[in-house]
């Protein structure tokens, strides 16, 4: 068991963890970054990503996560696997538990935690995740124009998933288990205007099937009634629009979070509710929850990092 110490501790792997490093260690903060349970974040869930300035012609998720830790520790960034266990906020500087047993003391920290999407719990959905299964149509959109994609559930987010989908894909169905869309009723015009979205109210979605990639849904309609009816529903996409969860667990009674458990920011800046310690990408960001956000509050929060020590 050892014990580091550091200006800035980074905690995920995602790209805004990866920016943060890469303008801590530009700033000669020698900011040590832990990478957390999933190294590179959602994009390594994904296969393309086609929306992020600098790739013209795409670039894997994974791939495009190594660059970013290549260039974080091209500048000296310490980039460690692990998990951080506990996290003492009382004293600085701030003493990071890993589960290794060694401890990192910061003056300044940096939470890029993300935000993890929620799936159904399909044994198929990890099977199809990349093909044909994704949370975020914005991201993955572009790859089914003109086929047919279903989007599961009834909010907000699922109606701006569809709507915008409905832009690029042939058919879009919306997978509804209640009788009614929760969404605003500005939101519900804007479905009803648009010839190729469907409802299909009353459904659940059991499982997915296809060989290499997505090639339908198995749904049930009306489930356990005296009119339930299962049937096929031949899709090229099925994308979750149920929400996200932020990774923010380990900081519950530590820090200030809405009331989704999402961190707080002073925005503009990136500063939490415990001075020297600083918020980046999903973890704080239940609207926008981009790569390139991400990254941005990445640089922003590294920035602050550095302001506030020299300032101290």
């Amino acid at each position: 068991m050892a014990t580091t110490t550091t200006r800035c501790a980074i905690i995920g792997g995602g790209p805004a963890g990866f920016t943060a490093a890469i303008y801590a260690s530009r700033a000669n903060l020698a900011p040590i970054l832990i990478e957390g349970p999933q190294p590179g974040g959602q994009l390594t869930t994904t296969t393309d990503v086609e929306n992020f300035p600098g790739y013209p012609d795409g670039v894997n998720g994974t791939q495009m996560m190594e660059d970013m830790r290549t260039q974080a520790k091209r500048f000296g960034a310490d980039v460690r696997m692990g998990l951080i266990t506990d996290i003492d906020f009382t004293r600085r500087p701030y003493a990071l538990k890993l589960d290794n047993g060694d401890t990192i003391e910061a003056a300044t920290v940096i939470i890029a935690t993300g935000a993890t999407a929620r799936y159904l719990g399909l044994p198929d959905e990890e099977k199809f995740m990349g093909m044909g299964v994704s949370a975020c149509a914005t991201c993955d959109g572009f790859f089914y124009r003109k086929r047919r994609v279903a989007v599961v559930g009834g909010g907000d987010t699922a109606c701006e998933e569809a709507l915008y989908l409905s832009t690029l894909a042939e058919k879009v169905y919306m997978i509804v288990r209640k009788p009614f869309l929760r969404a605003s009723k500005v939101m519900q015009k804007r479905l009803e205007d648009r010839e190729n979205i469907e409802i299909l109210y009353n459904c659940n979605t059991v499982s997915l099937y296809g060989g290499e990639v997505l090639e339908g849904a198995q749904i049930v309609e009306h489930a356990g009634t005296d009119q339930e009816r299962r049937f096929d529903l031949p899709i090229d996409g099925f994308f979750l629009a149920i929400g996200h969860t932020p990774n923010t667990n380990l900081f519950k009674g530590k820090i200030d979070m809405d009331a989704e458990g999402y961190l707080k920011v002073n925005a503009p800046s990136t500063a939490t509710s415990v001075e020297g310690v600083f918020a980046a990408g999903d973890v704080c960001d239940p609207i926008y929850q981009q790569a390139i956000n991400a990254a941005a509050s990445g640089c922003r929060a590294a920035m602050d990092a550095e302001r506030f020590l020299l300032e101290a």
